[in-house]
């Protein structure tokens, strides 16, 4: 490693609670038998992901106990960074981010833990789980020894497996493994001395009886790249693979060992536009009965996906959002609710070991309260002073988001237009700056939309002077692949006609604050830049608003209030 790139060192001696018997918790490779080793005996783990940011704390113990009820000895997680460290040095721990108290439950419910803690983790997760504010160094190489990336690393690491070194199996937690990055041979850099630095990280924190792995797909150019001495090699693919060819693939690279697939796929992720994903439990179980009938170690992910909430999503490359929804088509639907596939996976778990018995935590039942009117409050244009409070930032070219120090949601930029426009007149993206998709009005009359890999071109008509409007949305940043590096908003000049656009007013939207902050106050008609709407705009778009509704919990029903979800008829993005 370079000597100006920062080394991991040992942070003081924390007081560790540990079991008693601590000292005589173990988890090991044992080579000979080829199989793991737990408190000195063979052992063979059938795990799920399960991932605590995409489930309400409220339900962490639901859907843990609907795992341990499956069959399942051991839960994986992801740990995303950028959901603790949203801005540099500002932590977040507590509350829906305890992340602490999901493995200590976990724990108490009577589940080890297979702990995945990055920093990259991809997991449709906005940029992989890397923090956007990253990317404010622009020639930064992510996921590489570059100095700047690795000493945001260092920090991070500093921070986090501390509190994970009491949680570890050896030291009377149920931690029993962790993965060291996450399909690293996938990724463009193949940069080994970046591998070591995180290995040298995580036994300085974890110390050296960690059982540190890699996961990689089951082909051995990924495992090449992927894949270190000293960090047990495993494998990941889905029903549809070739289990004896995939597991051949981790044997050449670890000929001694237990078999594991820390990825075995019970469903796919979705991306907006496309119909949800759907594998057959036919094929998922298998699959599963045929891994573990050669005394597989198995994750299934998913067992239960959730939901991202707020801006977590990630994306694909060609530009594909994913939506809120990580049902994933598992066991557990995004509810948490039972399906067929959680009972016919319990039935193959069944044939192999003891399932608890017991009732299973039943589906939530579910209430509709009814339809609920919406009441427009106000457009993005006339909430300016709400959204932003402290003006716009002024720029002769446009500014993207990170450079505004938005990372998420929306910027609105705007402008004036330089020439009459009385005939439609393009508004164009030549180089595909928009990040990802712009909504386009002129004194506030909807022309259209510009988007991403989709739309480059749209009209417009007005005046000289008219102001010119472009809400521009953070879709999600890719989460796979080397265009992790994703900027948002307008990355390159717009032109109108020939000439390319100046003299920016951007506003970085603080939609969350305003939301929270009573919406039922928006009265008033904005600010200074505010620009009273036209009446009639010829294009099929209306402007981005704000609308509000009440529903009502009826009383004198004795389970309610019910769990319940939002369905919009007819919709589209």
């Amino acid at each position: 490693v370079p000597t100006d790139t920062p080394i991991c060192t040992q942070t003081e001696l924390q007081t560790l609670v540990v079991l008693s018997n601590a000292s005589q918790r173990t988890f090991k490779i044992d080579d000979s038998r080829k199989c793991f080793l737990k408190d000195g005996q063979p052992f063979r783990y059938i795990s799920g992901s399960i991932h605590y940011h995409r489930v309400p704390r409220f339900y962490w113990k639901d859907r843990l106990l609907k795992m341990k009820m499956a069959g399942l000895n051991a839960i994986q997680t992801y740990i995303p960074w950028n959901f603790h460290e949203p801005l540099p040095g500002q932590y977040q721990f507590s509350d829906d981010h305890d992340v602490e108290h999901f493995i200590q439950l976990t724990h108490e419910i009577g589940l080890l833990v297979i702990l995945r803690p990055g920093p990259y983790i991809c997991a449709e997760w906005d940029m992989g789980g890397l923090p956007a504010w990253l990317l404010e160094k622009q020639s930064i190489v992510l996921r590489s020894s570059d100095p700047y990336y690795l000493a945001a690393v260092d920090k991070w690491l500093g921070v986090l497996l501390p509190k994970m070194k009491p949680l570890l199996y050896q030291n009377g937690g149920p931690i029993i493994t962790v993965q060291v990055e996450n399909e690293y041979g996938s990724y463009f850099t193949c940069d080994y001395d970046y591998l070591r630095f995180l290995q040298k990280c995580f036994h300085s924190h974890l110390g050296d009886d960690v059982l540190l792995f890699t996961t990689d797909g089951a082909r051995e150019s990924l495992l090449q790249c992927g894949t270190l001495q000293g960090l047990y090699a495993t494998v990941d693919f889905g029903p549809v693979s070739n289990i004896t060819a995939a597991f051949q693939t981790q044997r050449r690279t670890e000929p001694r060992g237990p078999l594991v697939n820390s990825e075995f796929y019970t469903g796919w992720l979705d991306h907006w536009g496309q119909p949800h994903s759907r594998v057959s439990t036919e094929a998922v179980t298998s699959a599963l009965y045929n891994m573990l009938a050669l005394g597989a170690n198995v994750n299934l992910y998913m067992f239960t996906g959730g939901t991202n909430f707020a801006y977590w999503n990630g994306a694909n490359t060609p530009y594909a959002a994913q939506p809120t929804s990580y049902d994933y088509d598992a066991p557990l639907t995004e509810a948490g609710d039972l399906t067929e596939k959680y009972f016919a996976v319990r039935e193959i778990i069944r044939k192999f070991e003891k399932v608890p018995d017991g009732p299973i935590p039943p589906s939530t039942p579910k209430f509709a309260y009814g339809k609920v009117a919406l009441k427009k409050l106000k457009t993005v244009g006339e909430a300016l002073n709400i959204l932003s409070p402290s003006g716009p930032i002024k720029s002769l070219y446009p500014l993207t988001f990170v450079q505004v120090k938005q990372y998420f949601g929306f910027v609105l930029y705007r402008t004036t237009l330089p020439k009459n426009c009385s005939d439609p007149t393009p508004l164009s993206a030549p180089l595909n700056g928009v990040r990802d998709r712009a909504y386009i009005s002129v004194n506030g009359v909807p022309q259209g939309i510009l988007e991403r890999n989709k739309v480059f071109v749209t009209n417009i008509t007005g005046k000289a002077g008219a102001t010119l409007d472009l809400l521009v949305e953070n879709m999600g940043r890719v989460n796979y692949g080397r265009y992790t590096n994703d900027s948002k908003g307008l990355i390159s000049n717009l032109t109108l006609g020939n000439s390319i656009l100046t003299n920016w007013l951007i506003f970085p939207l603080n939609t969350e604050d305003a939301v929270r902050s009573h919406l039922r106050g928006w009265g008033g008609h904005g600010n200074s830049y505010h620009t009273e709407p036209e009446p009639h705009s010829s294009s099929n778009f209306t402007l981005p608003a704000f609308y509000m509704g009440n529903f009502s919990i009826p009383s004198g029903i004795p389970d309610l209030p019910q769990d319940t979800f939002i369905q919009f008829p007819g919709w589209t993005k």
